[in-house]
């Protein structure tokens, strides 16, 4: 029977000179050089070097390596020693090794970058293996923690609504059927009404949780299931949103500063710094794109390529405020005229969250739905939530998976998403 993990790679150090130690993992490298052999350990937490010296090394464990091979699960215990050739300062002697498992040849190269997206997403459970996987995930669980924290201290009950709907959050927006029992359901798109309707009772919610879009996109920023934050908050309106935003913006910066060294050691160029996000009203931004030559005009919306363009102006971090109010859903708050109180969060060129302050009387309400050709009727059920004693309030919708790809300078979202679901991907 083997023993327990006492240690994870990263937690072997130098400080550990003499310590025996349990690490287990997957095997990263072999090398023989005769009397001396090494073998690279992985965890999710990094690398160590086992070595196996005659003379010092248990005869029965030369055997064992001679049968290990890549990927094969072990458990070593041993004797750490400090090292000034090791590449973390550090090695162990073992003293016994078990293979708790052996591996085939893997169906794709996890030791360089060669792999084409489609093939790594192919076989996503091998592919995880990587470094470069092991940091991008590890990373998104430090920050959403970080987003928890924020949300707790501003004062946030965590919620969960549903994802079974019956009707569109939004208007217009496609949505997947599913069979409910005797009728036709929809995977909601959006908490939206509903993180509104908890306004008049909860006042501050928010929820981390999965959302679906129907929409047929195959761009680089576009996933049909995704991990959407959301938060909605009574009393509040836009600029107290991104108040809030910006607060968590700049922790969740200072949580990846914290692991940084381990992102640039796998090829990463993460976002470590940031001083107060500019506001850039809608029209100053169209004039600044129209001065580098775009051709945009009021009402337009700004595509990526416009977004990045934008950053020469206002740095990798910026907010968009003041959407005619057009663009925006229904339950936008019109600012003045045909203006919005409405915002968009920009990182490294990358939308990754949209809010506003929302409309709170029901017969703003209605009329912004006519406006937009949809039937009040079809919304009933919600709109009945407003004749009870609704509060102004406001919110943000935010992509976690377009987050941590702006942020860690990834060029594709499913990068930085376990099992990417979009159009024409549904396994595995």
């Amino acid at each position: 029977m083997y023993p327990k993990k006492t240690h994870w790679t990263s937690e072997v150090t130098p400080e550990l000179h003499g310590s025996n130690v349990v690490v287990a993992g997957w095997v990263w490298e072999l090398r023989d050089l005769g009397k001396i052999k090494f073998i690279v350990v992985r965890d999710r937490e990094g690398f160590v070097q086992i070595t196996l010296k005659a003379g010092k090394t248990p005869d029965h464990l030369f055997k064992i390596f001679s049968e290990l091979g890549k990927e094969d699960v072990v458990v070593v215990k041993g004797i750490v020693e400090s090292s000034k050739i090791a590449k973390s300062g550090v090695e162990i002697f073992p003293e016994e090794i078990w293979v708790l498992n052996k591996a085939k040849p893997l169906p794709l190269d996890i030791w360089s970058e060669t792999p084409d997206l489609a093939t790594r997403l192919k076989w996503r459970s091998v592919d995880l293996k990587r470094p470069r996987n092991l940091a991008v995930f590890s990373t998104a669980s430090a920050i959403l923690r970080a987003i928890r924290d924020v949300m707790y201290e501003e004062g946030f009950v965590e919620v969960f609504t549903p994802k079974i709907i019956v009707t569109s959050t939004e208007g217009g927006a496609e949505l997947f059927p599913v069979m409910y029992f005797e009728r036709v359901a929809y995977l909601s798109q959006s908490p939206q009404l509903y993180k509104e309707q908890l306004t008049a009772s909860l006042e501050r919610v928010f929820e981390i949780g999965p959302a679906y879009r129907a929409e047929k996109h195959n761009t680089d920023y576009h996933l049909n299931e995704f991990i959407s934050v959301d938060a909605e908050a009574a009393f509040m309106d836009y600029n107290d949103i991104m108040d809030i935003l910006e607060k968590l913006v700049k922790r969740v910066i200072s949580t990846i500063t914290t692991v940084a060294h381990r992102l640039e050691e796998a090829g990463l160029k993460p976002l470590l710094e940031i001083s107060k996000i500019p506001r850039v009203d809608y029209d100053e931004a169209v004039e600044r794109l129209r001065q580098l030559g775009y051709s945009i005009s009021w009402g337009d919306d700004l595509n990526v390529e416009m977004q990045k363009a934008l950053t020469k102006f206002y740095g990798p971090v910026y907010f968009l405020v003041h959407f005619p109010a057009s663009l925006r859903p229904f339950y936008t708050k019109r600012k003045e005229g045909d203006k919005s109180e409405s915002y968009d969060l920009i990182i490294n060129g990358i939308e990754v969250a949209s809010g506003a302050t929302r409309v709170h009387r029901r017969d703003e309400l209605e009329e912004e739905m006519k406006r937009r050709g949809l039937d009040p009727r079809l919304f009933e059920s919600h709109l009945a939530v407003f004749d009870y004693g609704m509060p102004p309030h406001a919110g943000f919708g935010l992509g976690f998976n377009r987050l941590l790809a702006a942020l860690l300078g990834l060029d594709n979202v499913r990068h930085a998403t376990l099992y990417p679901r979009d159009r024409y991907r549904v396994e595995p």
